[in-house]
């Protein structure tokens, strides 16, 4: 029987500011596509000091997970001299690649890898649009598009 793989746990877009906001070596993870970040947009961080790191867990079109993923991230956090016990929130559009994501970081030697379980954009809404009723944008929260 195999183990369920733990990570830190899921938390809310809200909770993700909030944390990144009063820790000081907590960062956000954007595991998107190039595209999500061009045409949807991206997490605007500046105001507290920091910016998001860009990591896609999947190209577009999608081909399955980038095996560089773990390796390309941790090296990305060791030159922001962070450690593996630092604070990491992933986000994508709607919290699963970012659930995939933290898995994959926890099992890669982090102890702190948080989910937004409500991502950039949250659910659907009745109308077949995202970005209405949970999630970064949804909150209200400091965001740009390019």
């Amino acid at each position: 029987m195999q183990s369920k793989v733990e990570y830190a746990g899921n938390v809310t877009a809200q909770e993700a500011y909030s944390r990144l906001s009063e820790q000081p070596d907590a960062v956000l993870v954007d595991v998107r596509t190039q595209a999500e970040w061009s045409f949807v947009g991206l997490p605007y961080l500046r105001p507290i000091g920091k910016e998001p790191v860009l990591a896609e867990w999947q190209s577009f079109p999608p081909s399955g997970p980038n095996p560089d993923f773990p390796k390309t991230v941790s090296d990305l956090l060791v030159k922001k001299e962070l450690d593996l016990s630092a604070p990491i929130y992933f986000l994508c559009r709607s919290g699963a690649r970012s659930q995939a994501a933290a898995i994959a970081l926890t099992q890669a030697g982090h102890t702190q890898c948080f989910n937004i379980s409500d991502g950039f954009e949250g659910p659907l809404d009745q109308a077949g649009h995202r970005g209405t009723q949970a999630g970064w944008k949804a909150a209200g929260l400091p965001w740009i598009q390019s």
